[in-house]
C-alpha cells in the first residue's frame, strides 16, 4: 500500500501526460474544417471586434441641460391685439428640459364663481329632474334652464366653450422661436466631461449661427419651425391641436481618439401622433393643458382661463463611451479561442457517424484497453489519448 502511494505521489509530480493526435487525410472533413474555423475568424473579427467593439469597455454619461426659448408673438382676435413674449407662451418657465411652447389657445375671460347654465348641447333638460345632483361631472343645482334647457351648473361663468378650435393656429409666429440648447455630459469611468459648446462653439459664432443638419450640425440654437419639420410633421397642422417632439443629444464617442472628436449629434422624433396625417380615428389628438390667471375686481375674485394647445419639446440625452481595456479584449480573444472547438466538435461526428469508413476511423481515434484479470504492465503508469486533429 506505501508503495502505491508513493507511486501515485511520483506520477503526480514526474510525469507528463499529452493526447496523440491523429492526422485524418479527407478532403471533404478537411474543407469542412477550415470553412468552420473561418466563419469563427470572420465572427471574432467582424462582429466582436470591428462591430461590437469587444476590446473597450464602456461607460454613460451623467447629463444636465439647460434650455432657453427666445422670440416674440403677435395675435389680433376679433380687434383686441395682444403681443406674447416668452414668459407667456413657455410653460413652465424654468428652462428644463422638457416644457411646452404654446401655438393655439382657447381663452374665456372674466370669469368668477357662480350659478349658469351649460351650454348648449351639454347637459340637456326638458325639466329640473334632468338635473340631478351628482350625475355629471359639474356641480348642477337641480335647475334646468328655460332659454338654454340646459342644466344650471355650479361653477366659473361663464363656462368654456372649446367646441371650436382656431384655424389657422393663432401663434403661427411660433415657427420663428428660437431654442437655446446648453448640455454638459461626464463619463465618470474614464473622467471626462464634454458640453455641447465644444471647440469652436464661442458667443461670436452662437450670436450668428442656426442649427442645420448638414451646413451647422453643431450650432446649439434651433429654429421651432426647423424642428417639427425636421420630426416628420407639417407646423399649422401640429400647432393647431398640439403635440410633442423629442429632441435626442445623442453622445457616441471613441476615446481611443482625441477627446475633441467627441462631439453631439441632434435627431428629432414624434414622440406620438402620426405624421402622415391620417389617423383621423383617434380618441384623443394633439396635446393641451387649461391655465387660469386669477385676479380681483371690485373685490370679486375672478380669472382668465386659456385653453392651451402647444409643442411640448422633450431634450433627451442618449450617451456611450468606448476605449480600449486590456480586461474586454482577453476576454474576447478567450471567447474566440473557445468557439473554435465547434469545427473539431462538427468534423468528429462527421467521421465518427457519417463517412462510410466511420468504423475505421473510430478504431484509429479510441484505443479500447481490457485490464480485466490483467496485471498492469511497465506502461501501465501512463495513459494514452488519441484524439482526432
Amino acid at each position: 500500500m506505501r508503495n502505491k502511494i508513493t507511486n501515485a505521489i511520483s506520477d503526480f509530480f514526474f510525469e507528463y501526460e499529452t493526447p496523440r493526435q491523429v492526422l485524418v487525410r479527407n478532403r471533404r472533413v478537411g474543407v469542412v474544417c477550415r470553412l468552420i474555423q473561418l466563419g469563427v475568424l470572420a465572427y471574432i473579427i467582424g462582429w466582436v471586434f470591428i462591430y461590437e467593439k469587444g476590446y473597450q469597455s464602456t461607460d454613460t454619461a451623467v447629463s444636465s441641460v439647460f434650455t432657453k426659448m427666445k422670440g416674440v408673438g403677435y395675435t389680433n382676435v376679433e380687434g383686441v391685439e395682444k403681443v406674447w413674449d416668452v414668459a407667456d407662451y413657455v410653460f413652465p418657465p424654468q428652462g428644463d428640459a422638457s416644457f411646452v411652447v404654446m401655438t393655439n389657445y382657447i381663452i374665456t375671460e372674466g370669469q368668477s364663481l357662480g350659478k349658469c347654465p351649460e351650454l348648449p348641447g351639454k347637459h340637456n333638460c326638458t325639466s329640473n329632474t334632468d338635473c340631478e345632483g351628482g350625475s355629471f361631472k359639474r356641480s348642477m343645482t337641480g335647475i334646468c334652464d328655460n332659454t338654454t334647457k340646459t342644466c344650471e351648473v355650479l361653477a366659473w361663468c361663464p363656462v368654456e366653450d372649446d367646441h371650436h378650435i382656431p384655424e389657422p393656429p393663432l401663434l403661427m409666429s411660433a415657427e420663428n422661436y428660437t431654442l437655446f440648447i446648453k448640455n454638459s455630459v461626464t463619463f465618470p469611468i474614464f473622467g471626462v466631461t464634454r458640453s455641447n459648446l465644444v471647440e469652436g462653439i464661442d458667443a461670436h459664432y452662437i450670436s450668428k449661427c442656426l442649427y442645420h443638419p448638414e451646413k451647422s450640425p453643431l450650432c446649439p440654437i434651433f429654429k421651432m419651425g426647423d424642428i417639427i419639420s425636421l420630426s416628420g410633421f407639417n407646423f399649422e397642422t401640429i400647432a393647431k391641436v398640439g403635440g410633442a417632439i423629442g429632441i435626442v443629444v445623442d453622445w457616441t464617442c471613441n476615446f481611443d481618439l482625441d477627446v475633441r472628436h467627441c462631439k453631439p449629434k441632434y435627431n428629432f422624433h414624434g414622440l406620438y401622433g402620426n405624421p402622415d396625417e391620417k389617423d383621423k380615428a383617434r380618441a384623443s389628438v394633439g396635446y393641451n393643458f387649461r391655465f387660469a390667471r386669477h385676479y380681483f375686481e371690485d373685490k370679486v375674485q375672478k380669472r382668465t382661463l386659456l385653453k392651451v394647445f402647444g409643442i411640448r419639446l422633450d431634450i433627451i440625452v442618449q450617451s456611450l463611451a468606448r476605449k480600449f481595456d486590456v480586461i474586454p479584449t482577453l476576454t474576447a480573444i478567450g471567447s474566440g479561442v473557445g468557439i473554435f472547438g465547434v469545427a473539431t466538435v462538427v468534423c468528429d461526428l462527421v467521421l465518427l457517424y457519417l463517412l462510410p469508413k466511420r468504423q475505421f476511423y473510430k478504431n484509429m481515434k479510441f484505443k479500447y484497453t481490457d485490464t480485466h484479470g490483467q496485471e498492469p504492465d511497465s506502461e501501465a503508469g501512463s495513459t494514452e489519448t488519441e484524439t482526432h486533429k
